[in-house]
């Protein structure tokens, strides 16, 4: 029989929205939070923010993000996307619908909860990082939130179960790209020219080198999905765009990175003549989960407690920017055997998982 969080979940995967403003996934969030004692708020565009007063001094915040992804849906699911192009294939339908439901609970519940909460439903977390913007609102600070918690399904882990890890959980995310401007002549002539396709290749072997260099205990990657250059076969090529993603968890490999990067580009502007630049994104900082706070975890939720990851991810979230203001631990929720993330086949048994998150999620806002 289908429940409420499995409800929710359906009705969002048909109606999946990319970035901000979301109007249609807003909707439908404050029109299952409306009849509940709680305070809705927008801090920024695209966002609902849900504040449950239980008379409590301070509060502790669930984040769920609400965005889908530029993805056609393959599953042939009974409720698949009614949005051509567009996917809920990061499992945040399942997010959202999982804090509508704790929401219902929390209503039910008020008097026992120890502290106040704050349901915290994003935008844009695939994109641009909303979670930065909602920290800039003062949300956190309007309603005294002293800790944060955030739920992730994820494919490979056993259906139901949850996990994470105290420090480090997810990567820093950063976007690199380098241009590369050459001359361009006719291949007859091509010593009159500057080669920007060979400098490219140079740079992407020179690059990908000096990230082996570093010790093999110090997880990272650095890979170039994309590389464009020149116009035609027989003219050397003027140009070449290079864009890739560096993924790294300590701000002494990130900085080591960053600097490498850029003196690879000046030396090869030296030796090519070609002029290099060479860009990197601010990104999401690593998801670090506050060793304190877990371990706080792991003492009060006995056997409801997190099991535990040996090692860190290397992909991103923003959840991170709301680790910089306050201590905040983030979870995975395991969605078993199932299609990678973003796959367009990506589907997970809602029905089985999405209840044993919502109980998680339950004893994390029952735990004083």
């Amino acid at each position: 029989m289908s429940t409420p969080v499995v409800e929710y979940r359906r009705a969002l995967h048909r109606i999946p929205e990319l970035d901000t403003p979301l109007p249609e996934t807003c909707a439908f969030v404050s029109a299952h939070l409306a009849g509940l004692r709680c305070k809705l708020s927008a801090p920024i565009r695209g966002s609902v923010c849900a504040f449950f007063d239980a008379g409590r001094p301070d509060a502790v915040a669930f984040r769920a993000d609400m965005d889908a992804l530029p993805i056609g849906e393959t599953t042939g699911l009974p409720y698949a996307s009614e949005h051509p192009g567009i996917m809920h294939a990061c499992g945040h339908d399942g997010h959202t619908a999982m804090l509508l439901a704790l929401a219902g609970f929390l209503d039910a519940n008020l008097s026992r909860l120890p502290h106040n909460v704050l349901l915290i439903f994003q935008p844009s977390e695939e994109t641009t990082g909303g979670a930065k913007d909602l920290c800039q609102s003062n949300v956190l600070e309007h309603f005294r939130v002293r800790k944060i918690f955030g739920l992730h399904l994820w494919p490979g882990l056993e259906p139901g179960t949850v996990w994470s890890r105290p420090g480090p959980l997810m990567a820093r995310s950063n976007e690199v790209d380098v241009t590369i401007e050459g001359k361009s002549v006719h291949l007859s002539r091509s010593s009159d020219g500057l080669d920007a396709l060979t400098a490219g290749v140079t740079y992407l072997q020179r690059a990908y080198s000096m990230v082996e260099q570093l010790p093999s205990d110090v997880p990272r990657v650095l890979r170039f999905g994309k590389m464009v250059s020149g116009t035609v076969r027989n003219a050397v090529s003027g140009r070449t765009e290079l864009s890739g993603s560096l993924r790294t968890y300590t701000e002494d490999t990130f900085q080591f990175c960053a600097q490498r990067l850029r003196e690879i580009g000046r030396t090869l502007a030296g030796e090519t003549g070609c002029t290099v630049t060479v860009h990197l994104s601010e990104g999401y900082p690593a998801v670090w989960n506050h060793e304190g706070l877990f371990e706080e975890l792991v003492s009060k939720l006995g056997s409801c407690a997190p099991l535990l990851l040996d090692q860190p991810v290397l992909a991103a979230e923003d959840f991170s920017f709301y680790q910089q203001y306050v201590p905040g631990v983030f979870c995975f929720l395991g969605a078993g055997e199932v299609p990678q993330l973003h796959a367009t086949d990506f589907a997970f048994d809602d029905v089985t998982i999405l209840p044993k998150g919502l109980d998680f999620l339950e004893s994390l806002a029952l735990m004083k």
